[in-house]
């Protein structure tokens, strides 16, 4: 009988090794910077506040071969540019210097609220 792998220690110890990257980490915060960077020059049409700002990035992973995964969301559901947002991520994303492809994936749950908000976008927006 195989023992539980909750048990193995073996397993344990590599569970609680920190992730290594083939990147330097000099290279993952400017890559980081970079990304967020091109995240806000990308704009809600309706609303004069980048997407980063408005809390509409929930995720942005980058694999050791520079694949960028988005996880985004939309303000409402029925938004009208919801087919196009998610390409003008990509676009804006995939210009980033160093970064190979770019994909944009849309999520609604947890759903967007304005308490994601930043600061930044409350104060633009007069939400204070």
């Amino acid at each position: 009988m195989t023992a539980p792998i909750s048990d193995n220690a073996d397993f344990a110890a590599a569970w609680d090794e920190p992730q290594k990257s083939a990147l330097s980490q000099d290279e993952i915060a400017r890559l980081t910077d970079d990304i967020v960077a091109a995240l806000k020059t990308v704009f809600d049409p309706e609303i004069p506040v980048d997407v980063y700002e408005l809390g509409l990035i929930y995720k942005v992973d980058l694999s050791d071969d520079r694949d960028v995964d988005i996880e985004m969301t939309l303000t409402a559901p029925g938004c009208p540019v919801a087919g196009e947002m998610p390409g003008w991520i990509e676009d804006a994303v995939a210009k980033v210097e160093g970064v190979k492809s770019a994909r944009a994936n849309l999520v609604f749950d947890p759903p967007w609220d304005p308490s994601r908000m930043s600061d930044e976008a409350k104060l633009q927006l007069n939400m204070f």
